[in-house]
């Protein structure tokens, strides 16, 4: 897509209800009016403007519009009927019960406890397991005990283990051959030597893996009827990766099992058959929509390269609510995250959906967040009936328009993975690129333009977080959240204190955005209260080293300058002020600055 904000002549109408119509122009106008009373566009500015003001860019480079118009989707190619080549619009024409799969996740090392919590939640509404097992999880030689009271024929079970994949996969295939049934096809023995290769690269290791390890699953999986591989794309995003990064990862470890499957004496359809599709959805909703969308498109392809019949392009898709987009502190805000990101994994058409619990950055989940996590989806499905319109969002300009951008740039993405050797010979490429990524979204975080509601936003500083058991093994999760979060969780910082310049009506909006913005760097603020001029201020001035103050532009103009002078003769060593006012202060508070560095700064000059 052409960095350039796509342009449209103002002539064209757009159709509204009972044969009105509106022209782009009389939008740009009005939404201008209201851009120019926030102060978001100059008052000089044209009001063609508002388009390109309200379009936003992803870490891909690719451009979210603020509306969607024909243009858009003038020259892109079919999408297709659901359930039909390419996919883009379902791999499926209907969804089973007209519901996705609401899949639980379960890695608790206490066996008792797991056991009581699937049935709980197969009661409840959960209606399949992810279950890891071995050292990060529960004991693998629990399984069948864990598994005795399940229906394996109705609940598919998918299990993981990234240290001993094979041991994890023999024990899902003895249930299923000891329960003498024909499990559900949905079930996975959850093989994945790449993904576990890129998770020790981009972790902390070289990554090293075994291939092999996917055919001797592949041969257990086969006599089952069942799949035996997961190409686990959350290796990347957890990672700090973007959706095209994730995606691109996706399209080369399928190309790579299906190549080593079939060289391995499966036929291609039997390969692809075997393998399931972990994908990362994120509260950034229309994005992670068209990221669902664009994958089956993108795959569908891939496997008509590799001679996969038609029937069998169909990409199954198991959707996980982001780890990295969750925080520690404001831990119940994820709860608004998580649903954002399931309704937006839903409807771009996942099989399986994750939601994962509220309290996952603290530690084990608990029965409460559980529950809450398995309600989302039935929520979204029985009272919201997000599941019962195949692809609801096909048609949509601007769903359309996101969905073409994503696969394109994944699609050369994977081009140059498979130029590279393949993507277990590319991994300091993907690397490389991730770096980048987690450069770029972090400077947007510092600077607050990502905000994180809880954190960088709005924070609770003095909150009592819920505690958690600690899981079995570390998580390496690379989340948005962790630079403000250390801060936080450095308690040295002192107090700042406010100067509150003037009346309250007059100090309030600026004394409100510094202590925010102080309080995501875990530093606390007293105020002065309404004053009435320096000597006021300077008499509730508590000997904080640092000070901020904040005023209207009258107050500074008038008594700024002197009030900083004064404080620092009273001992204040660091003054900062609200605003991009000079009164001679050491530093300026002002929204869109480096919030961390400031902070870091701040904190400096506390000790």
């Amino acid at each position: 897509m052409s960095a350039d904000t796509p342009a449209a002549p103002a002539e064209v109408t757009v159709p509204l209800a009972e044969g009105l119509t509106s022209t782009r122009e009389a939008w740009e106008k009005a939404t201008a009016t209201v851009l120019r009373k926030s102060r978001r566009l100059a008052d000089d500015a044209p009001d063609a403007e508002a388009w390109s003001t309200l379009t936003t860019t992803t870490l891909d480079g690719i451009e979210v519009t603020p509306l969607g118009t024909p243009e858009l989707t003038a020259d892109l190619p079919a999408t297709g009927l659901p359930g039909q080549a390419p996919f883009t619009r379902g791999a499926e024409a209907l969804r089973e019960n007209r519901a996705w799969d609401v899949r639980a996740w379960f890695t608790d090392p206490d066996a008792q406890r797991t056991a009581d919590d699937v049935m709980t939640d197969l009661e409840n509404g959960v209606s399949s397991l992810w279950i890891t097992l071995g050292e990060a999880g529960t004991p693998t030689d629990a399984l069948a005990r864990i598994l005795e009271p399940v229906f394996v024929d109705l609940a598919p079970v998918v299990v993981q283990d990234a240290h001993d994949p094979l041991s994890a996969a023999r024990a899902l295939a003895a249930v299923i051959e000891d329960k003498a049934v024909q499990a559900h096809h949905g079930t996975n023995l959850g093989v994945d030597p790449i993904g576990t290769a890129v998770r020790t690269r981009l972790g902390s290791g070289t990554g090293q893996t075994d291939l092999d390890l996917a055919v001797e699953a592949a041969r257990l999986a086969l006599p089952l009827g069942i799949r035996a591989i997961v190409v686990d794309g959350t290796a990347v995003h957890d990672a700090g990766g973007s959706d095209v990064q994730e995606l691109a990862y996706l399209l080369a470890a399928g190309a790579t099992y299906l190549r080593v499957l079939t060289e391995a004496g499966l036929s291609v359809d039997d390969a692809a058959g075997l393998l399931e599709f972990r994908i990362a959805a994120t509260d950034e909703q229309f994005p992670t929509m068209a990221k669902f969308r664009a994958a089956r498109r993108t795959w569908a392809r891939v496997a008509e390269l590799a001679g996969v019949a038609e029937a069998q392009r169909g990409q199954r898709q198991h959707a996980v609510t982001s780890r990295p987009m969750m925080t520690t502190y404001d831990p119940y805000v994820n709860m608004l995250r998580t649903t954002v990101a399931s309704f937006a994994a839903g409807v771009g058409g996942a099989a399986s959906v994750t939601v994962l619990p509220f309290d996952e950055p603290l530690g084990l989940p608990e029965a409460f967040s559980r529950r809450i996590a398995r309600n989302t989806s039935s929520l979204l499905i029985s009272e919201s009936h997000v599941a019962k319109v195949t692809d609801p969002g096909g048609g949509s300009h601007l769903v359309e328009q996101l969905t073409d951008d994503l696969a394109r740039a994944a699609w050369a993405g994977f081009g140059e993975l498979e130029s590279a050797g393949g993507v277990l010979s590319s991994l300091d490429l993907v690397a490389e690129r991730i770096d980048a990524t987690r450069d770029a979204r972090g400077l947007q975080i510092a600077k607050r333009a990502m905000p994180l509601t809880g954190v960088s936003e709005f924070p609770n500083l003095h909150e009592q977080l819920p505690e958690r058991r600690p899981y079995p093994t570390e998580q390496v999760v690379f989340r948005y959240a962790h630079e403000f979060e250390e801060m936080r969780d450095d308690r040295a910082a002192a107090t700042v204190f406010l100067a509150t310049m003037g009346p309250v009506a007059a100090h309030t909006a600026r004394a409100t955005f510094a202590a925010n913005l102080f309080a995501a760097g875990g530093i606390d603020t007293v105020t002065a209260g309404p004053t009435a001029g320096v000597d006021e201020v300077v008499a509730a001035y508590d000997g904080s080293p640092v000070v901020c103050l904040t005023g209207n532009d009258k107050a500074y103009a008038e008594w700024g300058s002197e009030l900083v002078a004064a404080l620092r003769e009273a001992g204040a060593r660091h003054v900062v002020v609200a605003g991009k006012v000079d009164v001679g202060a050491d530093a300026q508070a002002f929204a869109g600055l480096d919030a961390l560095a400031f902070l870091r700064t701040t904190r400096e000059e506390l000790v």
